[in-house]
């Protein structure tokens, strides 16, 4: 099939997310102006540089206040990326409701904090892996077709906590890891095969 993504797909669900697979999951902590923690997953979420070390997430609904973690990095420059492994996944899932935003998701989903050491918003206790960031710059994107606003969040890494636990001889261990993805639908992954591919001189 092809499909003009400004007309109908003709399918049962739009197939868009599950072609751009799998994404893994950025679980960002932040805290507002009042210092109340919340706590997000999300999937349009990766690092786009390397040197220095960036991230960024993105999130719809930004104007109509579905999302808080922008505005509230917006406001206080900082913001925490906790990974999210196999054994979190449910938490995760709990943590992405739409809630209050006086609603701490860390209570919420059961969740102990711990502090971070450069910034001040906390971090999921049990990630294996965690990304203190500062903001950097948000990118306005096009409205979607509801009006609602679309927006990427950039931030530099300044800090990274590795868990002992997915350590192995000097590197990160993804079978001790797991990270967990998103794909398409309702769909998740968990990543379990590793495989090696050198590249060509």
């Amino acid at each position: 099939m092809f499909w003009k993504t400004d007309e109908p797909h003709g399918l049962p669900h739009n197939p868009f997310k599950s072609c751009v697979v799998p994404r893994p999951i950025g679980w960002i902590s932040t805290l507002d102006a009042d210092g109340v923690a919340n706590l997000a997953p999300y999937s349009f979420f990766n690092g786009v540089s390397g040197e220095p070390p960036m991230v960024m997430f993105a999130s719809g609904g930004r104007k109509d206040g579905q999302k808080d973690s922008i505005n509230n990095a917006e406001a206080t420059g900082e913001f925490v990326c906790s990974m999210v492994s196999w054994d979190l996944k449910d938490q995760m899932n709990t943590s992405s409701a739409q809630v209050p935003a006086d609603v701490d998701e860390f209570q919420l989903a059961g969740l102990e904090t711990e502090p971070s050491q450069l910034v001040k918003p906390p971090r999921v206790k049990a990630a294996p892996i965690h990304l203190e960031c500062l903001y950097h710059q948000t990118v306005e994107l096009p409205q979607d077709r509801h009006g609602g606003g679309n927006a990427i969040c950039i931030g530099s890494v300044i800090g990274v906590h590795i868990s002992d636990a997915v350590l192995k001889d000097g590197m990160v261990d993804i079978h001790a890891f797991r990270p967990v993805a998103r794909l398409g639908y309702m769909d998740y992954t968990s990543v379990t095969e590793v495989f090696e591919i050198k590249r060509p001189d």
